[in-house]
């Protein structure tokens, strides 16, 4: 099989899926470790047998709904490439939003005071992407250096996801950023010590009920990192309205935001305004919500005075 004959029958044999050409692309660069330009311009080049036994069972698993991070097992997030497994969610555009926002606190803080360590929490961090795009997005513009370095703590409940985040932050944190990782295993903040200037958070907040809706296309992400209607204990609120988990974050975060810190987290369109004011009623103070590049209201914000 040629990769050009691969990539005709990768598109044609992904009849479900909404994007099979480039499914098919992205699975035999995958297979192959060619890039683009090479299966356009390379296209009679024959696969190895090898080569065309994976990238037949990559496409067979694709078919079933598997996601193509999944598969490959890398998804790229901030212009930075994650290695991602079942364990963790996909790393969604949307969710750049809050590396953003992130970043924008830390160029005010540290304009306020030069030389100082900054203390970022990311919490539910999952493959650790936010917390990681962020402290290497502030390391390659500049904005921290081995003197203001960032101190970064990613938490978890789940111990694979943990140990996901610290592969990525050894492969995509220079030396001075990745001496400064900390990973806690923690049940939110129950096993968590210290103030941080900044807290960011893309916690479960899908409503139970649209849980099995958006998982029956077979794309197996985790229900622990998507439902949130659950309580601190992982039983069901029967609230329906995703913010199970939210209710237990907020005030946790705002009890071990420093002074003048800042509180950022991902919600549902459909409760974000509810999650902005669990930021008032926990004390927070300037608080607002960012829309996703859809549109939707996504990234909720607050300090502590």
């Amino acid at each position: 099989m040629t990769i050009r004959e691969a990539r005709s029958w990768g598109r044609d044999f992904l009849t479900k899926s909404p994007t099979p050409e480039l499914d098919a692309d992205v699975l035999l660069m995958a297979v192959t470790g060619r890039d683009k330009t090479a299966l356009l311009f390379k296209g009679g080049e024959a696969l190895s047998p090898e080569e065309e036994e994976d990238f037949r069972a990559y496409i067979q698993a694709r078919s079933t709904g598997l996601p193509v991070a999944y598969i490959s097992g890398h998804k790229e997030f901030y212009g930075y490439d994650f290695l991602v497994t079942p364990d963790v969610l996909i790393p969604k555009p949307d969710t750049e939003l809050l590396v953003e926002k992130a970043l924008s606190v830390i160029r005010e803080k540290l304009s306020a005071k030069k030389g100082r360590i900054l203390t970022l929490c990311d919490m539910c961090t999952g493959s650790g992407c936010v917390g990681i795009s962020v402290a290497r997005a502030a390391w390659d513009e500049g904005l921290v250096i081995r003197e203001n370095a960032l101190a970064l703590t990613l938490c978890d409940i789940s111990q694979a996801a943990l140990d996901l985040a610290r592969t990525n932050a050894d492969r995509l944190c220079p030396p001075a950023l990745r001496e400064k990782v900390r990973l806690v295993r923690t049940n939110l903040f129950q096993a968590v010590t210290g103030a941080f200037d900044i807290i960011t958070a893309n916690p479960p907040y899908i409503p139970a009920g649209e849980v099995e809706e958006l998982l029956a296309d077979g794309r197996n992400e985790p229900r622990l990192a998507l439902n949130g209607d659950i309580d601190l204990f992982g039983n069901a609120t029967g609230e329906g309205d995703g913010l199970g988990v939210m209710r237990n974050l907020v005030p946790q975060a705002a009890g071990q935001l420093a002074p003048a810190g800042a509180l950022l987290v991902e919600a549902g369109e459909y409760n974000a305004e509810m999650t902005e004011y669990l930021f008032r009623e926990a004390g927070l103070r300037d608080t607002g919500i960012e829309r996703d590049l859809s549109g939707q209201l996504r990234c909720v914000y607050g300090r502590k005075l």
